[in-house]
């Protein structure tokens, strides 16, 4: 009965892996773009702008851009205000692609942002999350 579930399991998550490992070209360029572009409406202060850029299911669950920029601010100010950033190679591996980025925050201390990708219904790339990972700094 077990490999029913895997099999059930694997079969419901084949379009997430499917799309995952169907990126192309212009999804990339999609994803690096939103991510840049609410990073600089971050930098701006434009709530409205970067919540437009977070995919349907973060805006339900913040309701308001003001919410929304209210927790950035508060547990993301390496993505709130970043004095640098770099863009890795999309982890097509997982589930659904996630856009690593470099970054250093106000205080100098790098991260890496991991970025979940959701591809909406309308065909749009948007940011179904971030989650900030710690670099193991190394001694010289």
């Amino acid at each position: 009965m077990r490999w029913f579930y895997a099999v059930c399991m694997g079969w419901c998550l084949l379009p997430l892996w499917t799309q995952a490992q169907d990126l192309t070209a212009n999804d990339r360029v999609a994803i690096r773009t939103v991510i840049e572009q609410q990073i600089e409406a971050f930098r701006r202060d434009d709530a409205a702008a970067a919540f437009s850029y977070a995919s349907a299911a973060i805006q339900q669950q913040f309701e308001t851009p003001e919410r929304f920029m209210r927790m950035v601010k508060t547990a993301y100010q390496p993505v709130y205000r970043p004095r640098r950033v770099v863009f890795q190679e999309i982890d097509e591996t997982a589930s659904v692609p996630i856009q690593p980025v470099l970054l250093v925050g106000p205080d100098g201390v790098p991260v890496i942002a991991l970025y979940p990708m959701r591809q909406e219904t309308d065909g749009v790339w948007r940011i179904d999350g971030c989650y900030l990972k710690a670099i193991k700094q190394e001694r010289l």
